[in-house]
């Protein structure tokens, strides 16, 4: 797959470019179609209301009308672009038979259409009214026509031309401010996206060029409104999280090349020397062919004990492995069984039923190295014991001890105290102890037994133990602790 750099484009411009455009956008479309909404319902509710006004002065005009008052018919006054602000306008009045007859009233000389509505009031099919706006002469009007109480209809109406002018320039000054205001917003939105983009685009710079270069040793700077407490800033507070994690998981597998690579050193430069003995095998007298040989198969187990603790090693921070329940009681019995089996100790298990929530494999192989590392130094006849409290492993012997200044060191990867040198081992047992306990939250511990021996172990984090499990029979007394003897 092509880099970023490789494309000619850094990831941040690609960043800049989608963000801002793509927030500015949407910042502006929301923007412009609420107030496309707001100039709508603005504009229906002035219309609404301007032609409420005028139907409502039509019925007073048919009301006077009716009344017998046919001159001075007059509306009230409306913005007027032609005619000027507040000049009042004539209203045109006719009435209309049953027959169809138009009787003209007032003065103004303007002849009304009658259509088959107009003759349905005036015969008296339906006594509704009905208001419409319609063209006579070239002009628009706004027609009323409502039932006569002598029978036929009243039509009165008046000049809506105006009318139509000034909601027109309404429609266009509601499409100017929109336009603004998109404007306007997409600006802001432009604004905004490069202040948030900002801190996105050193983020992904910086991942850019840990993609190129391979380098995780560097933070990103965490900025926010509040200390970094928004989205962005707890990005990159995560992103440093991350960094410093693979700076730290990196160092540590430098580390333990380097290591590997010192202590394969020797049995490696041992097995070379003994194979260029073997090209002399056959000059050899027997009791020398017979210590080469073992020479060669010690270096040889030597070795592939290292490699399989050097795997063991790698394997005690993974945490691919799903977490489970995990008796301890049953881990450590089926590990002493296991240790049993390879040296003949006799192992025995005191444990109060915890429980915890881990990695099953990691914890018994945990458990294991310190049963192994006990049966290594304690050449006694006595049992090997396991304690197990809360969620505290310890494993007994009664053999040399560690001396004070041994016991913080006896934890760190390929180190032998003095008193182990000549024992078979490489030095990682323990530390993979020390590994696993870290894993689950807990730590490590090593000091001398009361009446002579060794206790080794290591502790389970407090929020990895669970409630110990209720009893299924009615006596609640507390669960005793068990007893396995291997």
């Amino acid at each position: 797959m092509r880099s970023a750099k490789e494309l000619g484009t850094p990831v941040w411009r690609h960043v800049r470019t989608n963000l801002r455009t793509r927030f500015a956008l949407a910042f502006a479309t929301v923007a412009v179609v609420v107030a496309a909404l707001v100039g709508l319902l603005s504009y229906h509710a002035a219309s609404e209301r301007i032609y409420q006004e005028i139907d409502a002065s039509l019925r007073s005009a048919a009301a006077a009308v009716e009344n017998g008052e046919t001159t001075g018919l007059a509306a009230p006054a409306l913005p007027d672009r032609g005619r000027g602000r507040g000049q009042t306008r004539q209203v045109t009045a006719q009435s209309v038979a049953p027959d169809g007859t138009v009787t003209p009233l007032g003065t103004s000389g303007v002849v009304l259409p009658v259509t088959g509505t107009t003759l349905a009031i005036a015969t008296g099919s339906t006594g509704r009214t009905d208001a419409v706006e319609t063209d006579v002469d070239g002009e628009s009007y706004r027609i009323l026509t409502v039932p006569r109480s002598g029978g036929g209809a009243l039509q009165v109406a008046v000049e809506v031309e105006d009318v139509e002018h000034v909601l027109g320039g309404m429609a266009n000054e509601i499409a100017l401010a929109s336009a603004i205001v998109l404007v306007l917003a997409g600006a802001a939105g432009w604004l905004l996206a490069r202040r948030i983009t900002r801190r996105l685009e050193a983020l992904a710079a910086v991942a850019e060029d840990i993609s190129v270069h391979g380098g995780v040793d560097r933070q990103v700077p965490v900025q926010g409104p509040v200390e970094g407490t928004d989205e962005v800033g707890r990005l990159s507070s995560a992103f440093n999280t991350m960094l410093s994690r693979l700076a730290a998981a990196r160092d540590a597998q430098e580390r333990l090349i380097q290591d590997a690579a010192h202590e394969l050193r020797t049995p490696l430069t041992s097995l070379r020397t003994n194979a260029s003995v073997l090209r002399r095998f056959a000059d050899l007298p027997p009791d020398a062919r017979a210590r080469l040989v073992d020479d060669v198969q010690g270096e040889t187990r030597e070795l592939s004990n290292l490699v399989d603790e050097l795997v063991q090693l790698a394997l005690a921070r993974r945490t691919d492995e799903p977490e489970q329940t995990v008796d301890l009681a049953a881990l450590a019995g089926g590990a002493a069984r296991r240790v049993t089996r390879r040296t003949g100790r006799q192992i025995r298990v005191d444990a109060d039923g915890g429980t915890v929530h881990g990695h099953r494999l990691g914890l018994e192989r945990a458990v294991g190295n310190l049963l192994e590392n006990a049966a290594k130094f304690d050449t006694g006849d006595g049992p090997i014991e396991v304690h197990i409290r809360d969620g505290r492993i310890a494993v007994l012997d009664r053999g040399p001890g560690i001396d004070a200044g041994d016991s913080a060191r006896v934890f760190d990867r390929f180190y032998r105290a003095s008193a182990a040198r000549s024992l078979p081992g490489s030095g990682l047992g323990l530390s993979i102890v020390h590994d696993v306990a870290q894993t689950h939250g807990g730590s490590v511990f090593a000091g001398t037994r009361p009446g002579g021996g060794a206790e080794v172990g290591f502790t389970v984090g407090r929020d990895r133990l669970l409630p110990a499990s209720q009893p299924d029979h009615d006596d609640a007394s507390p669960r005793p602790s068990t007893l396995t003897e291997t």
